[in-house]
């Protein structure tokens, strides 16, 4: 490491004056007490070229220090420094080294060796000699890409607070569910793309947090893009970052979002919408594991786990020309398929009572649950929406009630559209009695409905087989039995209906 004189000598002076240390003890310990800062340190001469480095700095960005001094500091590429270069085509150090403009606390970009760009706080200031003479810029890094996952990762979580309880946030018991469920536990422990299908609203998001979280990279990055609604150019830039200049308007560098998920899991929702000349780009990052930036030919190698989702039917999209043959096998190796809510309808009192409860915690409003009727209408009405749609209603219908149960007249206007009388008789969603019912808990009655109807579908899809229903509801054939009796669910009545 090396230093110059008169930068040490200041300091020298002023620590002498205290009378804490001699000169003799600054030289020899001189080396150890900047290295052990955790904050990188480079000092740049009145030239803009780098002096010296501390420990940190080196750890920082990958370069030795033998490597970085002597180098004009512009190497760095740090954009906020950038901002700063005047029309002479000086560094921005120009500036700091004439008390133009210090930097405190700037937030930056600077280019590591291996490519990738540093998320860090910089401070920068002149140093001068007893004379007032400018000797050079101290500058200080502080890495705050831990702090940018943190913040991401707090902001995911607080977006899913209300999706709380279930299997990660999935809520359902039908054989359906159970079914994806199991799908998705298998699939977190390996490694290779998953593409989650499935309609608007039935919860894609949900499921690929669930993979995350539950694999190996869940102490990685965990990074989120939508693929719908931008054209070739601006998802280009967000998914792989572009360099300072790169287009009319790229007045700084930009990490992409490959970049952050390097060593943990992306996730692209829409991916059916993704421009073809992006599916190319794609393509190489799941095969050779390495992009380049816009505006910028140095490739960036990255390890990351591709999860996807679409609400589109791809291999149509395929036949069409409308979406590569080849991209599609490379992210269709694990495929989950998620169930519309019309067809778990199941599992909706289930959910009824873990958003009520939710919203009843938020709004503090007494409310509840639903009544016979309400219960009905939700369970006749299609769900276009799905899960979404269902948390859309319950909210409209805190906002209009007040306390007690939520009647057919507080729901939206096309809940209300529905004819119940599609359901046959009513007791097939309301398993007790309304004696029963009346002396029950919310949850209680939430609960027993949602049982009912998931042994009346396993009974459907096992044709009347007892020990098949039990295994597709993953208990036995004894609790089978009771739960038919509990219900009164008559076996010939069952399959005469699913005829």
């Amino acid at each position: 490491m090396r230093i110059t004189t008169g930068y040490r000598a200041s300091l020298q002076s002023r620590w002498l004056k205290r009378g804490t240390v001699n000169e003799q003890q600054i030289n020899r310990y001189w080396k150890r007490i900047v290295d052990t800062m955790n904050d990188g340190l480079m000092l740049v001469g009145p030239k803009g070229s780098i002096l010296m480095v501390n420990r940190a700095f080196e750890q920082l960005t990958g370069y030795r220090a033998d490597e970085i001094i002597g180098q004009p500091c512009t190497m760095l590429e740090c954009d906020a420094c950038e901002k700063m270069l005047q029309d002479d085509g000086r560094s921005g150090c120009a500036l700091v080294l004439k008390g133009q403009k210090d930097l405190k606390r700037s937030r930056c970009m600077i280019a590591k060796k291996d490519g990738t760009w540093l998320a860090a706080l910089k401070n920068a200031s002149v140093l001068r000699d007893g004379r007032g003479k400018p000797l050079g810029v101290v500058e200080t890094l502080t890495d705050i890409s831990e702090i940018d996952r943190l913040q991401e990762t707090v902001g995911q979580l607080s977006r899913r607070l209300h999706e709380e309880g279930g299997f990660c946030g999935i809520m359902g018991e039908s054989p359906a569910m159970l079914r994806v469920i199991e799908v998705v536990k298998k699939a977190a422990q390996s490694d290779v793309p998953v593409i989650i299908y499935g309609e608007s609203g039935t919860g894609k998001e949900l499921v690929a947090h669930a993979i995350h979280q539950l694999g190996p990279r869940r102490k990685a990055p965990f990074v989120q893009f939508n693929c719908a609604a931008l054209n070739t150019s601006l998802c280009e830039s967000e998914l792989f970052g572009h360099v300072k200049g790169a287009f009319t308007g790229a007045n700084r560098h930009r990490m992409g979002r490959f970049e952050a998920a390097n060593g943990g899991d992306i996730f692209l929702d829409e991916i059916g919408d993704v421009p073809m000349a992006i599916q190319v780009k794609l393509l190489r990052v799941l095969e050779a594991k390495q992009f380049e930036r816009v505006g910028d030919n140095l490739p960036i190698l990255v390890n990351v786990r591709i999860i996807s989702a679409t609400n589109k039917p791809l291999k149509e999209l395929v036949a069409a020309k409308k979406f590569r043959e080849d991209l599609f096998f490379r992210i269709n190796v694990i495929p989950i398929q998620l169930p519309p809510l019309r067809e778990r309808t199941a599992d909706i009192p289930l959910l009824v009572s873990a958003f009520i409860k939710n919203l009843r915690e938020k709004t503090g409003k007494p409310i509840s649950g639903l009544s016979r009727q309400t219960l009905e209408l939700f369970m006749a009405y299609a769900w276009p929406g799905n899960v979404r749609e269902l948390k859309s209603a319950l909210e409209y219908a805190f906002i209009i009630g007040e306390k007690g149960r939520i009647e057919p007249d507080q729901l939206p206007p096309q809940v209300l559209q529905t004819e119940p009388q599609a359901l046959g008789p009513a007791s097939a969603y309301w398993p007790m009695g309304r004696k029963a019912a009346a002396g029950a808990t919310p949850a209680a009655q939430m609960r027993a409905t949602a049982e009912k109807q998931a042994l009346v579908e396993a009974l459907r899809q096992s044709g009347g087989n007892q020990s098949q229903a039990a295994r597709l509801l993953g208990i036995n054939r004894v609790t089978v039995w009771n739960r038919m009796k509990k219900y009164g669910i008559d076996l010939k009545r069952v399959l005469s209906l699913s005829e």
